[in-house]
């Protein structure tokens, strides 16, 4: 896919971005080629590129002055961008009205080395002239801490360092350093490369250096895409929504955090803006879902091993409540706070860093872990496929499950002031100990089948009854309640209804009605702690193309999700939500819940290979 952008007038912050990444650090690329977010060493440090949530105007239009690189042909008036075939590598060629143009090539280097994954904190910028005679500017402008300028910049014959209190940047190029520097324009006479990264020395020939890590990153993602197992149709939006989801990885634990920002508005004004880049345990069977789907073994098995650390550090801590969502390293503060010197993407504040979820009462976590886990005890690919122990430490989970299915709590949306017995809370509850039966009957453990089948056959009958309004005709959200939530749409997908039991096709029929708009579904249409839904959770409308094509309305959800699929911005990436009428992309981004929506989505309803020719 190649997108071309005037440049010329209004500068807009918006979510029309290219990502890249390496699985240990990530950044997102602008339409003017410029890198406008990016944490170092990981996802969920302090940023470095924060331009995009630091726009001075209302509408994002200023220039930044602080956080980001930017690379600018002199008198640039176009910029066309797209990605190397099926690979992480992002090029934009910019180009004048007089016949100059220059290519920038943008990626972090990934390969194997010495039989493991070389996957430094770092970022590699190549530029090349296309035509003509460009002259280029160089800008860059990290921040240090969160949203300030370095403490001091020195330099070496070819590097810069950008020194913090707490941290150090460096940048390494054959470039004129002094032109570098000062942001002095010059010619594009050769290629030039810049590594910015961790305060670390190149110690090899820099252009060489370049082309081999460039080289060496393209063959490592053709090949990973060559082991995908992908639909016959939808093949480019899979390919490029699998690479995404594997740059939410954090490969040295194995977690995939929920999207690489915080803070872009769920809706403009609203003030729900949250920070991302941490795991939640509601997304692991999802994940693992879409993740065994693609064949992508390695990094399933990786987030299970993740998943199982969890559960061991929780029983042996022996707290009564799961917490909802943890750290790529499962170490270090949540705490939420506001970053009051950050103005906020488009203006829009406030910018907050850790989330204040992670102290919440949240039930279906129980579920969550076990429906992940046993995933194990299943596949014979997996080098550490689950045992004895695991189930035991997983009963402990059905145990707290069994404790607290009919007990109010936040609920999957997180709501902050109110709680109540959640629907689906309790379902994942029940989907503990269906799933511990199913664990312990491939265990021969015919004892332990008994009993959980036992138990999930009381919640079920208690959680039935108190989910579905007789008067409504339909299932709610919450014990005894009348109102409708998306999370409905997942009944038959976890096995608690069949999908053509009449309830559930009321249900679906009755979402469809009440939540959709256009083509996108609200979370609720029931005021929360901070009002109405303005915006649709893309997520929620990729369950409900699920649930028709499950309910037999097969073609119907086959035209929905390609008019979806159009909600892409220009590289092919989702955010968390999109506006009702005009399609644009709000929330963090990439979406992790969003590309792996699309992924099963897609799977489902595309043809068999068989039967395409």
């Amino acid at each position: 896919m190649t997108v071309t952008t005037s440049t010329a007038g209004h500068h807009s912050a918006s979510l029309d971005l290219g990502v890249i990444g390496n699985c240990s650090i990530a950044a997102l690329i602008d339409r003017r080629a410029r890198i406008v977010w990016g944490c170092f060493p990981r996802f969920d440090r302090d940023p470095v590129f924060c331009s995009l949530i630091d726009n001075r105007g209302e509408d994002g239009d200023d220039e930044p002055e602080k956080g980001f690189f930017g690379i600018e042909l002199v008198g640039m008036t176009r910029c066309e961008q797209g990605y190397l075939d099926n690979t992480a590598i992002l090029s934009s060629v910019l180009s004048d009205d007089q016949g100059n143009a220059i290519e920038i090539l943008d990626f972090a280097p990934r390969f194997v080395r010495y039989e493991r994954f070389f996957r430094p904190p770092q970022l590699v910028r190549r530029v090349r002239r296309v035509s003509g005679r460009p002259r280029i500017r160089v800008l860059v402008k990290p921040c240090l801490g969160i949203g300030e300028e370095p403490d001091e910049i020195t330099r070496g014959s070819n590097h810069v360092r950008y020194v913090g209190a707490d941290q150090t940047i460096r940048l390494t190029t054959n470039a004129p350093l002094s032109y570098v520097v000062e942001g002095t324009p010059f010619a594009v006479d050769q290629s030039y490369s810049f590594f910015i990264g961790s305060d670390e020395a190149l110690r090899a020939e820099i252009e060489t250096t370049s082309r081999e890590f460039l080289d060496k990153t393209t063959d490592y993602w053709r090949d990973w895409v060559r082991s995908l197992s992908i639909p016959f149709e939808y093949q480019k939006e899979v390919i490029r929504a699998a690479i995404t989801l594997k740059l939410c990885s954090f490969e040295e634990t194995g977690a995939i955090v929920a999207a690489l920002t915080t803070s872009i508005p769920e809706a403009p004004g609203t003030q729900r803006n949250w920070d991302y880049r941490y795991c939640w345990l509601r997304d692991a069977y999802f994940v693992v879902h879409a993740l065994n789907r693609l064949g992508t073994t390695r990094t399933m098995e990786d987030y299970l091993g993740f998943i199982t650390n969890i559960v061991d550090t929780f029983s042996e801590s022996g707290a009564e409540h799961l917490p909802p969502l943890y750290p790529i390293t499962r170490g270090g503060s949540l705490t939420e706070f506001e970053a009051r010197n950050l103005s906020g993407y488009r203006g829009h504040k406030p910018v907050r860093f850790g989330n204040g979820a992670a102290t919440q009462i949240q039930n279906d976590g129980y579920g969550a872990v076990v429906l992940a886990a046993t995933h194990s005890f299943f596949d014979r690919r997996l080098i550490q496929p689950g045992k004895e122990a695991l189930f035991g430490q997983l009963e402990r989970m059905g145990e707290l499950a069994i404790a607290y299915f009919d007990k109010p709590d936040a609920g999957p949306w997180e709501l902050r002031e109110k709680e109540a017995v959640h629907s689906f809370s309790s379902v994942m509850c029940w989907t503990a100990c269906d799933r511990l039966a199913r664990i312990a009957g491939t265990l021969g453990r015919a004892d332990r089948k008994e009993f959980w089948k036992g138990e999930a056959k009381r919640l079920k009958a208690t959680i039935a009854e108190q989910i579905w309004n007789e008067t409504k005709g339909h299932f709610v959200s919450t014990f005894g309640g009348e109102d409708l939530d998306a999370t409905l749409l997942l009944l038959a997908e976890l096995g608690f209804v069949k999908p053509d039991d009449a309830r559930f096709v009321a249900t679906v029929e009755a979402i469809g009605r009440d939540l959709k708009r256009g083509d996108l579904l609200l979370r609720y249409a029931t005021q929360d702690d901070f009002g109405y839904m303005h915006t649709g959770f893309l997520i929620c409308a990729f369950w409900y193309v699920d649930a028709l094509n499950a309910i037999g309305r097969s073609e119907e959800a086959k035209e929905l999700f390609g008019r979806i699929l159009q909600r892409r911005n220009s590289f092919g990436l989702l955010s968390e939500d999109a506006d009702l009428k005009t399609g644009e992309l709000w929330g963090n981004f990439p979406q992790t819940y969003s590309h792996v929506g699309l992924i099963n989505c897609a799977m489902r309803l595309s043809r068999d290979w068989e039967e395409a020719f």
